[in-house]
């Protein structure tokens, strides 16, 4: 993870607007909750001009939201860069012909998939999502963009958990990442390590 020498204050304003809420969605999880962001517009529009900010002028011509919180801060952000936005969903939610990369969860496994067509090769491309725990989900994303042909710059997120497990493996790709708000000690730098073949 990507970390400021001098920390802006916006930032300070964007964690007091995160609630936390102890035990949900199940015992012993502490959920980090960004509907209290959204309902101050300051604190919202601080969030999508930090993002701006750091990816502006960096040729990004895909910005890739992952369903269903990378939908509410990516489309801004892709609008005040200049780049498309492409929507990553689950299985069975986008009508036209797709791609699928699968990935695995701490109890099951889930999918994420893109239109094909919506990104060519050669695309630099942003990845977003509010949160990131496991790694698993951006792995994923990771994968169908590279698996088209695109380059992906850097994956972004609003929080970034302590418990981060990034998924690694042989013939590994690496892909930056960059949060606003960390949960990890001080320093900690992060990378986002993924399969380089589909699973």
């Amino acid at each position: 993870m990507s970390v400021c020498k001098v920390v802006d204050p916006r930032i300070n304003g964007i964690k007091t607007r995160i609630r936390v809420v102890p035990n949900f969605p199940q015992p012993g999880i502490m959920f980090q909750d960004i509907t209290t962001l959204l309902l101050d517009p300051k604190a919202f529009k601080n969030t999508v001009d930090l993002f701006v900010e750091r990816y502006k002028g960096k040729n990004i011509s895909v910005v890739a939201g992952i369903e269903a919180r990378g939908f509410i801060f990516g489309p801004p952000i892709a609008l005040a860069i200049g780049a498309k936005f492409v929507p990553l969903r689950k299985p069975r939610k986008l009508p036209g012909e797709v791609i699928s990369e699968e990935y695995i969860l701490e109890y099951g496994r889930d999918c994420l998939e893109m239109h094909i067509g919506a990104v060519e090769s050669g695309e630099r491309a942003l990845v977003i999502d509010d949160l990131i725990a496991t790694g698993g989900t951006l792995c994923a994303a990771i994968k169908l963009l590279e698996r088209v042909g695109a380059e992906v710059v850097e994956c972004a997120c609003v929080i970034e958990l302590p418990d981060l497990k990034l998924y690694s493996g042989e013939s590994a790709s690496q892909t930056h990442l960059h949060a606003l708000h960390s949960l990890q000690s001080k320093g900690a730098a992060v990378n986002v390590f993924c399969n380089a073949t589909s699973e």
